[in-house]
């Protein structure tokens, strides 16, 4: 069968991200590699589920008052109107919103501009449109955009850009001014921007997520996406969605139909308890979960020897440069940390793809901090044993 296999399957590769999740699994490994939260989804949309499943919602299915209610949040978050019966599309997941909105709107040839570092789906979806990756290197330690360099990677075949605020790997929330530069670039070459948001409401800090459709001349070219993923911790319910103008939303709602038909009925059901959240909700997320996991991280990241420059400002991720004394590269890094410590993370290299004579590219490790108390001491204490510490920080709350 090798043989049969096409030129796009022969270019694929397994994604390092899940193939270290796996790793973990076999291993009995800590994983602070793959970006899914570890502790339960708030009891009240997984009873909606539930009780979606025993009232037999089980069959193929629409749920409109999902749309209804992303128009709403749309219009009290962001100031915009979006027709909720034309402009959005319920997908299965972030993921499947983002290919089909490439797949939407790129032809063979065409360029997308994305933000290196940046996520790997990125880069399987346009090129299995036949589209051209063409990366703009964020600078580091900071990860600021350098807008002269932004604009000369504009050309005549540039269709897309591809915007993900808050960042990941970094952890970066994009400022208004770096959505003002991208968005002129956007309304200069006339090109879409697409957008992944599923980040959104995980912000640190008294930092606010602005989304570039907000944007004088941007709403009309911009395919946002999102999902219920990482905000209410159901990565495994595969429920997203796309916000773009009318004949985009319908583009991407057809090729959704084509892939999956539909996004799992029971899981849309309870969405609409999810997406209806009190604002209390989302403020205990960032303030009262996340942020604390992420200062812990921190602490014990920088304890031993760690560089973190770039505080995170948003996302689930620490984005950590290597101890300046370490000699291993950051693949070697994590073989040993896997091997000594039974602990599993990212190694950097995977989210660059520019110029790989860059050594930085090799001094980096992905953490995900959305995990346990359990899991986060456990991996403290790790590292502690490690390095000999004589204390390792604890979660408190």
């Amino acid at each position: 069968m090798e043989g049969k296999l096409s030129s796009v399957a022969k270019n694929f590769t397994p994604s390092p991200i899940q193939e270290l999740s796996q790793l973990a699994q076999r291993c009995n490994a800590i994983n602070l590699a793959e970006g899914f939260p570890d502790f339960p989804a708030p009891p009240c949309i997984k009873e909606a589920a539930v009780s979606a499943i025993n009232n037999d919602f089980n069959q193929y299915r629409h749920v409109q008052g999902i749309c209804d209610q992303l128009a709403l949040k749309m219009k009290k978050t962001h100031g915009l109107d979006v027709n909720p019966l034309t402009d959005i599309a319920i997908c299965c997941g972030q993921s499947e919103a983002f290919a089909a909105a490439i797949f939407s709107i790129i032809n063979q040839g065409d360029e997308v501009l994305l933000f290196d570092p940046c996520y790997e789906t990125y880069e399987g979806c346009i090129t299995l449109a036949g589209g051209i990756p063409v990366y703009v290197a964020l600078e580091p330690p900071q990860w600021t955009l350098d807008p002269e360099k932004l604009m000369r990677s504009f050309t005549s075949r540039t269709k897309a850009i591809v915007l993900n605020s808050p960042h990941n790997p970094t952890g970066k929330v994009f400022s208004r001014d770096e959505l003002e530069i991208i968005a002129e670039g956007c309304r200069r070459w006339d090109c879409v921007a697409i957008t992944d948001e599923v980040y959104e409401y995980i912000t640190y800090d008294n930092q606010k997520h602005e989304t570039i459709a907000k944007l004088p001349g941007m709403q009309e070219r911009t395919i946002i996406t999102s999902s219920l993923s990482k905000t209410f911790s159901v990565t495994g319910w595969r429920i997203g969605w796309a916000i773009a103008p009318a004949s985009a939303a319908s583009a991407i709602q057809n090729i959704h139909i084509r892939i999956t038909d539909s996004a799992p009925a029971p899981f849309q059901e309870a969405a609409l308890t999810a997406l209806r959240s009190p604002i209390e909700y989302f403020e205990t997320l960032r303030g009262q979960v996340y942020e604390l996991k992420r200062d812990f991280c921190m602490k014990l990241l920088g304890s031993v020897g760690f560089r973190i420059q770039f505080k995170p400002q948003g996302s689930l991720f620490l984005f950590a440069e290597l101890p300046k004394d370490c000699l291993l590269s950051d693949v070697e890094y994590v073989e040993e940390l896997i091997q000594q410590a039974g602990v599993v993370v990212v190694p950097g290299r995977g989210f660059f793809h520019g110029n790989e004579s860059c050594k930085y590219q090799k001094r980096y490790i992905r953490v995900a901090f959305c995990k346990s108390e359990a899991t986060l001491n456990a991996a403290a204490q790790k590292f502690g044993e490690l390095i000999n510490a004589k204390a390792c920080p604890k979660i408190v709350y």
